[in-house]
């Protein structure tokens, strides 16, 4: 009888509690939901990043396509180079003026490029060729 209540208490006292093997599997498993996280964090900060530089740059590029469409003489045709200071950073930027179907209109293109030489933004502009503003 003595050995029957004794069995009984071991069998309680395992139910109420977690194993080792139980922990380290939880643990494991929150170890990778955590793991996940962080590269999900890394993800969002990186296009956050991403999406401020093609922000700046389109507004580079809409800036230095306006600068050529408002100039009293139409920009010669063939390409330009230069910088820009904008949001604390300096962007380099290419202009490609070249005639359409039409020989009174001027096409401008506008490429930014970041840092690393990534074209990051563009815009393309029109203005009459002979004709000042």
């Amino acid at each position: 009888m003595h050995t029957r209540l004794r069995a009984r208490d071991d069998r309680r006292r395992r139910d109420h509690g977690f194993t080792l093997i139980e922990i380290m599997v939880a643990l494991a498993v929150f170890s990778l939901a955590v793991l996940a996280l962080l590269r999900l964090e890394t993800a969002t900060i990186r296009g956050a990043g991403t999406l401020d530089d093609s922000l700046i740059a389109g507004l580079v590029a809409r800036n230095v396509a306006n600068d050529a469409v408002t100039e009293a003489q139409p920009p010669t045709a063939g390409r330009t180079a230069g910088t820009e200071v904008n949001g604390g950073r300096t962007w380099n930027w290419v202009r490609n003026v070249r005639g359409t179907g039409n020989a009174s209109i001027v096409r401008i293109d506008v490429a930014v490029t970041n840092r690393t030489g990534q074209v990051v933004g563009q815009t393309t502009a029109i203005r009459p060729a002979d004709t000042p503003l």
